[in-house]
């Protein structure tokens, strides 16, 4: 089984409840959409985190959100293949391993693009603070044309895309925070993302980022819960007046 949730900023408390509810196997996976927490701090506080998470008996397949490292940033990380696409892992943890971005992984017989990365609304607040932000969150000009050649090997049709942010225009403007002068946020992934959207033929769009839990068409937004990877919208009466 594969499953998908939204950002978890380090925090896992979920996987308690997913896998007393789940009892989720080896075999299995659990998608995150960015952000994990996993490569933050480059110190113990995230081998502790890495540990605890690979103690758990299925895989965390992470998707690179805004708020971390890249993994080919991390000493020691290594490749290796991973439902039909090249992963990113660590050998003292084996359960977790990190998608590259433009890969097309098989999950549950669905094809799944990868695509990471955004801009971090707060780094001004974060950099005055001194808290972390990372000068390559968002997808460079040479990640954006490795999606773009992999979607053309595919005749630009794939069943799923797993992103961080979404296209712009699905941007759910009710969790913007307050405060921030949108007019000065860095929007060129999600318009980017807005092409990728209308030129694609695709079946469901799962993203994280804005910590909310929303269906809008064919667009999932996940955060705290948990959800078995799919192609449905998960509302049967629905589908059908919201094109799926």
């Amino acid at each position: 089984m594969v499953y998908v949730t939204g950002d978890t900023h380090g925090d896992f408390n979920r996987y308690f409840d997913f896998s007393m509810d789940v009892m989720p196997k080896e075999d299995d996976v659990l998608i995150i959409l960015g952000d994990a927490g996993l490569n933050y701090y480059e110190t113990e506080k995230d081998r502790f985190t890495k540990y605890f998470v690979n103690y758990f008996p299925f895989t965390t397949f992470c998707i690179h959100g805004n708020h971390e490292m890249r993994p080919y940033d991390v000493e020691g990380m290594k490749t290796k293949e991973f439902h039909g696409g090249l992963v990113w892992y660590e050998e003292d943890y084996p359960r977790i391993c990190y998608a590259k971005d433009g890969e097309i992984y098989d999950f549950d017989g669905y094809s799944c693009i990868v695509i990471g990365g955004a801009y971090s609304v707060d780094k001004y607040i974060r950099l005055a603070r001194g808290w972390r932000w990372f000068e390559n969150e968002q997808p460079s000009p040479e990640i954006k044309e490795s999606v773009e050649r992999k979607l053309d090997g595919v005749g630009r049709k794939v069943d799923i895309i797993l992103s961080h942010t979404c296209p712009l225009k699905y941007e759910p403007i009710e969790t913007f925070l307050g405060g921030i002068d949108q007019t000065q946020v860095d929007s060129s992934t999600e318009e980017w993302l807005d092409s990728i959207e209308e030129s694609v033929d695709y079946k469901k769009w799962y993203c994280g980022h804005f910590h909310i839990s929303k269906k809008t068409h064919r667009m999932q937004f996940m955060f705290e819960e948990i959800k078995t990877l799919s192609v449905s919208c998960g509302d049967e009466a629905t589908e059908e007046e919201n094109g799926c």
